[in-house]
């Protein structure tokens, strides 16, 4: 073979590889864009621990405990991106959906976890929530459990709880106590809302009505502290969602499912990368 023929067969080789790599780059890149680009904001169940979601394998951009929710963390999060996932248990999950009322243009998809809009129960429109009873019974679990928290601290791990005070814990149950998330999920995302709207504002929730957006929901089917009840309300807010019912009484389903719900941040993350959470 003379030299000439060796080199050019030596730089089509060459040619050739770095074509096949520079192609299993692209596709690593049209795999998991989302790794990259898209936060995931999760909202943490009031006085439980971030160890909570150690079984979790998803990764998270940012935990936000229950007292940065008091504060207003989230929402000084959320100014700042362009588009998120958020992932919301219990209190946490009424944060997710107050966050997704107020930015619906922001929310890439919604894992919502033993989520409600409204904790208590609402005997004047038949509101399957908590009674003063429980609460009651979850404040007296707040002073029993003062520094060790809900679920104990987890073995060989540093005290999550020691930052806890009745002040803080007191706000948690007070926003537990107060709010009621209803009537602005169903302003901004319930179609049938818009007909008395006009408008910039009428045009803009429209668009969002529009949004096939990737929802999730997983709730216990006896939890005592956030009713079944409470999924089928989100089920009629975003129809598009997927409901999974898991069976006892467990509120704590970071701990039980967390394959399940990687599953859901895992199918949110692509659906988004792939531009299939716009209708």
């Amino acid at each position: 073979m003379a030299d000439g023929d060796y080199e050019r067969g030596r730089s089509r080789e060459i040619g050739a590889i770095a074509a096949e790599l520079k192609r299993l780059a692209a596709a690593r890149s049209a795999s998991a864009p989302y790794q990259r680009e898209l936060p995931v904001f999760v909202l943490n169940g009031w006085a439980s621990s971030p160890h909570a979601w150690d079984l979790c394998r998803f990764t998270r951009t940012r935990l936000f405990g229950y007292v940065e929710q008091l504060d207003g963390e989230p929402e000084k999060a959320m100014e700042s991106v362009e588009r998120c996932v958020l992932v919301g248990w219990s209190m946490g999950g009424s944060s997710a959906l107050r966050l997704a009322a107020r930015w619906p243009e922001k929310i890439a998809g919604l894992v919502l976890i033993a989520a409600t809009p409204r904790m208590m129960e609402d005997k004047a429109t038949g509101w399957k929530g908590m009674s003063p009873r429980r609460l009651e019974a979850l404040r007296y679990g707040l002073v029993m459990t003062q520094g060790v928290g809900m679920f104990g601290v987890p073995e060989g791990k540093p005290n999550p709880y020691l930052l806890d005070d009745t002040a803080n814990l007191e706000r948690g149950l007070k926003y537990l106590l107060e709010t009621d998330l209803r009537a602005d999920l169903e302003r901004v995302f319930q179609r049938g809302c818009f007909e008395q709207q006009s408008g910039q504002q009428a045009h803009n929730n429209k668009m969002c009505a529009r949004r096939s957006l990737a929802v999730h929901i997983f709730h216990s089917e006896h939890d005592g502290i956030v009713r079944a009840a409470n999924a089928d309300y989100l089920q009629k807010v975003f129809p598009q969602a997927s409901v999974t019912i898991v069976p006892g009484t467990e509120h704590a389903l970071p701990i039980f499912i967390p394959e399940l719900i990687d599953e859901a941040v895992d199918s949110c993350l692509r659906l988004a990368a792939a531009g299939q959470d716009i209708a």
